[in-house]
């Protein structure tokens, strides 16, 4: 951000707007805004470690800001605790409530010099959804940073409901996520494509050398269910649906250990998200078998505050979105089609024998 400041001030639009704040000099000379949001990062997840993996910067740089920050103010706003990680100081809280507004006024700066210039720049937070992050995230925010130099991308990965309330706390401007529970009145959500449910299964699964099955089918063989809050409320409610129930072998909350549960045959899986590669991080290869019948689907899009005004820079980075997303492709992904062995397998016929037996 504070690349992006300093190309502010040096503009002629927004010189009599700096001269008018009451801000000391010695506070813009002293503290950066790169050091207050570090601080405000690492009081809202409570750790420096778990800070500097959301946001992507290394510990080192966030507690160097804290300690830049409490020696400037000569106050302590953290009580650090090696095993709890972090705590805030009753003067932490009052500090870290006023850096947030003094970052939301910065981006005030941003909206008055960029809207009237029509320009694409400052600050954007992009939410994403942590099983889509390594797939879609890089493409969509590197690509948009290359093409507008002067936006400055922070990249948040985050379950969806606590993508919805960094949304409603102003912590991030726009989520890249699902459809699910996002019916609020608060929120709004744009749908861009559809990723129906599909199963995994190891290379040496009987599944695997068909390319369809049921949920009635797999109801009696051990599954591998991603426990995410709303992603296991979804995928159980298909079962539901469908009048069955599965069993459940194990669980886990990492869409990765999930494919190497799945690819050492422990199980089977559902899922919506297809990798463009077949195989786990352990170097054991998946197959991608399709579901019988009509299946409600996640639908992918973006997420956004209702009734906010949005800055330049994040209707440019929406736009992005809507040109690179849809049902025909979808950055870091097979198309939703794709079911089979490999990649360039053929597309699954009906008629196929469904098989439903153990391994």
């Amino acid at each position: 951000m504070l690349r992006g400041i300093r190309a502010l001030v040096a503009n002629k639009a927004t010189k009599t707007i700096f001269k008018n704040l009451c801000l000391p000099k010695l506070m813009l000379t002293r503290l950066t805004f790169r050091q207050l949001e570090y601080c405000l990062a690492a009081g809202e997840f409570g750790s420096i470690a778990k800070a500097a993996e959301h946001i992507h910067i290394s510990p080192s740089s966030i507690s160097a800001a804290i300690t830049q920050v409490e020696t400037e103010l000569s106050v302590t706003l953290f009580i650090r605790r090696h095993a709890q990680g972090l705590s805030l100081t009753p003067v932490g809280v009052e500090v870290l409530k006023q850096i947030r507004l003094t970052l939301d006024q910065a981006l005030s700066l941003y909206d008055i010099a960029n809207n009237s210039q029509h320009l694409v720049r400052g600050p954007l937070r992009v939410g994403c959804f942590t099983p889509l992050a390594a797939m879609i995230a890089p493409e969509l925010c590197q690509g948009f940073a290359r093409a507008h130099p002067g936006a400055e991308v922070l990249q948040i990965e985050d379950h969806h409901e606590g993508l919805i309330e960094r949304l409603r706390n102003a912590q991030i401007d726009v989520a890249i996520t699902y459809d699910l529970n996002v019916a609020e009145s608060d929120i709004e959500f744009e749908a861009l494509a559809s990723l129906p449910p599909f199963v995994i299964v190891s290379e040496s699964d009987v599944l695997a050398q068909n390319r369809i099955t049921s949920l009635k089918a797999l109801a009696k063989r051990p599954m591998i269910l991603l426990d995410l809050p709303l992603s296991r409320e979804y995928f159980l409610s298909l079962f539901r649906e469908a009048g069955v129930s599965p069993t459940i072998a194990a669980r886990s909350t990492s869409p990765d250990v999930l494919r190497s549960l799945v690819a050492n045959g422990v199980g089977y899986s559902l899922a919506n998200v297809r990798p463009r590669t077949n195989v786990s991080l352990d170097g054991k290869r998946l197959v991608s078998v399709n579901l019988k019948g009509q299946h409600r689907p996640m639908k992918l899009g973006l997420a956004w505050l209702k009734d906010q005004k949005l800055r330049n820079v994040v209707e440019a980075f929406m736009e992005r979105c809507r040109t690179c997303i849809s049902d025909g492709h979808i950055p870091g992904m097979s198309a939703p089609g794709f079911a089979g062995k490999v990649a360039d397998s053929p597309s699954a016929n009906p008629n196929e024998r469904e098989i439903s037996q153990g391994r």
